[in-house]
């Protein structure tokens, strides 16, 4: 599904050149649950922009679902995004002058479906948020604003998801629910690769990769 050949990142910052990734090697197979942890600044953010495409290496290979990545285009990777891959943010992301299903929406319009509200409808309905898909995002819990997240990760139906600190403004309760909620998408077939630093949240699944200064330094099935 996913597979990292010696994947380097170099940023220039102030005239000084500072390596995020040190040279990354590994292999995610389809169906599995993953979590990277590390500490803010390990690497970890970099790394998972590196496998949604929103990112190109500095050197190294990237391969999703078997195509090599590393060189395309930016219209041929955001394509890709839009068809293989599902993003939850810490931050949720949603568009607050539109309802909860307008925001899960969003990805179908930009693959020129033109009346996807019944989709968006249903992928709130897996998540338990149909009761509430005319509702704005200020009108939303914090945990029912990561669950249109989730929907709107979701309602492509992509084979990869791929988390960023999804339970990093969340209390215990409602971090569990949404732990759940990936642990029943992982049942379905669906690939789940999720950034913590958090011990707990990264227990919940089948295999960590701890990243520090950039490398992988440890990897615990």
């Amino acid at each position: 599904m996913m597979r990292a050949e010696n994947l380097r990142k170099v940023y220039q910052m102030d005239g000084a050149k500072v390596e995020a990734l040190a040279g990354v090697t590994f292999h995610i197979a389809p169906g599995s649950y993953t979590a990277l942890m590390g500490k803010s600044g390990s690497g970890k953010s970099t790394l998972m922009n590196m496998l949604g495409l929103l990112d190109t290496p500095t050197s190294g290979r990237y391969w999703l679902n078997g195509r090599d990545v590393s060189s395309l285009s930016e219209d041929e990777l955001s394509v890709i995004r839009n068809r293989e891959i599902g993003f939850v943010f810490q931050s949720h992301n949603l568009l607050a002058r539109n309802t909860a299903v307008e925001n899960v929406c969003l990805p179908l319009y930009y693959r020129g479906i033109t009346r996807p509200q019944q989709q968006a409808a249903a992928a709130l309905e897996r998540v338990g948020l149909g009761h509430r898909k005319d509702h704005f995002p200020s009108q939303l819990s914090g945990g029912e604003s990561q669950r249109v997240a989730i929907a709107r990760a979701i309602v492509t139906e992509p084979r990869v998801i791929l988390a960023d600190e999804p339970t990093g403004n969340l209390d215990s309760r409602i971090s569990g629910e949404i732990l759940d909620i990936f642990g029943e998408l992982v049942k379905t077939g669906v690939t789940l690769v999720m950034a913590t630093h958090e011990a707990d949240v990264a227990a919940r699944a089948r295999r960590t990769l701890h990243i520090r200064d950039g490398r992988i330094a440890e990897d615990a099935a």
